[in-house]
């Protein structure tokens, strides 16, 4: 069986684009040789600045001849269905076979589909990949109709076997596919001859080329950590960084520099951010003082003086570029410091369009330090050091250090708010309300963070919900179902105790100004009292209008919370699946009153699932719904609503007896654990009534011939599904 090797060479492939590209590269050639009957044993696609590269083991010399039986039209069918069939089948009248049928003799044709050698299938395939290929943005060059990433330079495409290798013929745009491809454009151009993948591996790897990207990597982080290690320092880890990295170089050459003295006193992150952002670097620092002392740059060949020039012009560029984020940093902090301070920032974000139809950036902090004050007590904190941390948080939008490095707004926020002689609750919640971002992200726990952060995202939430622009499908372009998740962890991970419905309510009020409006309602009404004539009606019709203005602010409010707080019960369902809680336990949750306090109704669900994964309770559930549908058709057959309470004196068995002694006795515990919300002592409760229930169907007719003993147990059965109705509404629990 062959081996295929596959080389595209072109200029450098942006490094974002190089591991998709080598997936997308194997899959598609993959594909289309497999849909064409070429089978193989295992494949590995691997990506330099300048080449992608395919290697296929254990091919099919050839595709396997395939025959095809194909039922055709009835014996004795029109001509013109008959030839039909005959075109589609691509055989000849002579070739069709009469068999019979249960509906009558039938036409069959056998069709035969002779195998093709791997060669003119590879070639077929590669075509297409290559006209088709998926890049994210592509380019033509010359007069080539062809669009690839970068300019395309040639096409290795080989077919080893044992007795040697074969190039598979193939043609592209005057790009003839060969056996030969070149090294290191700088140390080795010159073109050599390959036989096979393991040849090419070898001789790339004496061209000074590293096939393998994770290979690239690995060296560069191991030479990057030894570097350090000499000097007593440690590198700053950086996954995103070392894989971008890997994917300028293919022959990675680790250099490290120093950064002048002038530039070691600004933070840690800003250092972090321009050499990463700007340079491609990775900062190294002192362990004991957490300080970025130096760097780490990875070049792409060795050179006479080991680097020295290289290192030497480095560090100018980057001396530049530090230049700036001091002068920034220094400008900022002169304005923190100044007797306006933060302020001056936030004055200028009134010019700053947050949402066209939501305000500027400024009204929208008003409204963040309303709503994070209201909250501030429900989560422990200080309302006047929330409100005072609301009204800052967002301030270094307007400095020259976020305005050039955006990715560091909030934690720039918290230097500025320290530099200010703000209280650190306030400048931690500067830097912290934007949290979490993720579901990997840390959550805030101190409470002044956590009401500014629930405050930013609920304001985000009803404003958007206000305007409709709510998220569809797969499209979020405001990220709202990632700030749904972060109020969930915000709530969850602090035990927060707060009705999102009135939150939702209280957030919206402030949005569409309707304490404005009540008051201008108020006004007008007292504008009536002593007018008369067309003062009067003029007075009338305003009021008449302010009426309908605060209705449909009242009714734009109640519809946003309630529809906001059903996608939070949704993006909670997601939340919890994906750990291991089941979606119709949410579903059966959600059902109980006061469901929009997330922190009770996650521990609802929590305990009802481990509770549910016993014996007891799922024979319960079978038990609640047996009781549940013999209920619901007597109540639907009969007219009437049995929830009147059954009397023992009418009870005439012995499980009946012991079910009316369980109801009376775990039914009340049921009732104190929930009030308590001792939500495991309610499914204990429950639990305990999982015996007399089972005894009870074992050993009672419901459907009583005397009338009076069957309304009593269809009572009874209303007594059963009150008391489990009291933990969750089981009816929603599958199976």
């Amino acid at each position: 069986m062959p081996d295929l090797l596959i080389e595209l060479f072109s200029e450098e492939i942006p490094a974002r684009m190089q591991a998709r590209a080598a997936e997308d590269l194997k899959k598609k050639v993959t594909d289309g040789l497999v849909e064409a009957g070429l089978t193989y044993a295992g494949a590995a696609s691997f990506s330099t600045p300048r080449r992608l590269t395919l290697a296929i083991d254990g091919l099919l010399a050839e595709s396997p001849t395939v025959r095809e039986e194909r039922k055709g039209p009835k014996v004795g069918a029109p001509d013109k269905a008959i030839e039909g069939f005959l075109r589609g089948a691509g055989v000849g009248r002579e070739d069709l076979e009469e068999r019979d049928t249960p509906k009558g003799a039938v036409y069959f044709a056998t069709i035969e589909k002779p195998g093709r050698p791997a060669a003119e299938i590879i070639a077929e395939v590669m075509e297409t990949t290559i006209r088709n290929f998926p890049w994210p943005k592509s380019m033509r060059w010359g007069t080539s109709s062809l669009r690839w990433v970068r300019p395309l330079h040639s096409i290795l495409c080989l077919l080893s076997k044992d007795e040697g290798s074969e190039v598979v013929p193939l043609e592209i745009e005057g790009i003839t596919a060969g056996n030969t491809t070149r090294g290191h454009r700088f140390m080795a151009p010159a073109e050599f001859t390959v036989t096979g993948f393991d040849d090419y591996a070898t001789q790339l790897k004496r061209a000074f080329v590293v096939l393998d990207p994770k290979e690239r990597a690995d060296a560069i982080w191991q030479d990057a950590t030894n570097q350090a290690f000499a000097s007593g320092l440690e590198v700053v880890e950086d996954k995103g960084l070392l894989a971008e990295v890997a994917g300028l170089v293919e022959w990675p050459v680790v250099l490290m520099g120093e950064i002048a003295e002038d530039f070691l006193g600004l933070p840690a992150e800003v250092l972090q951010t321009s050499m990463k952002e700007h340079q491609k670097f990775f900062s190294v620092k002192n362990p004991k003082t957490g300080r970025i002392e130096r760097f780490v740059t990875v070049a792409n060949r060795e050179t006479a003086d080991n680097g020295a020039t290289i290192l030497a012009g480095n560090q100018k560029v980057l001396s530049a570029r530090l230049a700036d984020a001091k002068f920034f940093w220094e400008n900022d902090l002169r304005v923190a410091q100044s007797d306006t301070g933060m302020a001056a920032w936030t004055e200028k974000l009134s010019n700053v369009t947050f949402h066209n139809k939501l305000g500027t950036q400024a009204e929208r902090i008003d409204r963040i330090a309303a709503l994070a004050r209201e909250i501030a007590p429900v989560v422990g904190a200080d309302a006047d050091l929330a409100e005072q941390a609301a009204k800052v948080a967002k301030a270094d939008l307007s400095s020259e250090m976020v305005y050039e490095f955006p990715e560091l707004q909030g934690l720039m926020g918290r230097y500025y708010a320290e530099a200010a002689g703000l209280p650190q609750a306030v400048a931690n919640a500067c830097e912290l309300h934007y949290s979490p971002l993720g579901p990997s992200d840390d959550v805030p726990t101190e409470p002044v963070s956590v009401a500014v952060a629930l405050a930013d995202k609920i304001d985000t939430l009803t404003g958007f919900w206000a305007i409709d622009e709510k998220p569809t499908g797969s499209k979020d372009p405001f990220a709202l179902r990632r700030a749904a998740l972060g109020v969930i962890r915000l709530v969850l991970e602090n035990d927060v105790r707060v009705g999102l419905q009135s939150s939702f309510e209280a957030a919206l009020s402030v949005l569409l100004k309707r304490n404005e409006w009540s008051a201008a309602l108020t006004e007008a009404k007292g504008l009536e009292a002593g007018l008369d004539g067309e003062e009067l009606e003029s007075a009338k019709k305003r009021s008449h209008e302010m009426e309908h203005q605060v209705a449909a602010v009242t009714k734009v409010s109640g519809e946003a919370s309630e529809n906001l707080l059903s996608f939070f019960h949704d993006r909670l369902k997601v939340f919890l699946r994906d750990q291991g809680i089941r979606h119709d336990v949410i579903d059966a949750c959600i059902e109980m009153d006061a469901n929009d306090d997330l922190t009770p109704l996650v521990k609802r669900a929590r305990a009802l699932q481990g509770f549910l994964s016993t014996e007891d309770g799922e024979n319960l559930v079978q038990g609640f719904k047996r009781a549940n549908n013999i209920l619901t058709q007597a109540e639907e057959k009969d007219g009437v609503e049995y929830s009147y309470g059954a009397d023992v004196k009418f009870a005439e068995d012995a499980a009946e007896k012991a079910l009316f002694a369980a109801l009376d006795g775990e039914g009340g515990a049921i009732s104190a654990a929930i009030e308590a919300e001792d939500f495991a002592a309610a499914m204990g409760g429950l639990a305990l009534l999982r015996a007399p229930i089972d005894a009870f169907f074992e050993a009672v007719q419901v459907n009583s011939d005397h009338d009076i003993i069957r309304r009593n147990r269809l009572n009874l059965l209303s007594d059963i599904r009150k008391a489990c109705g009291q933990v969750a509404d089981l009816s929603k629990i599958e199976g």
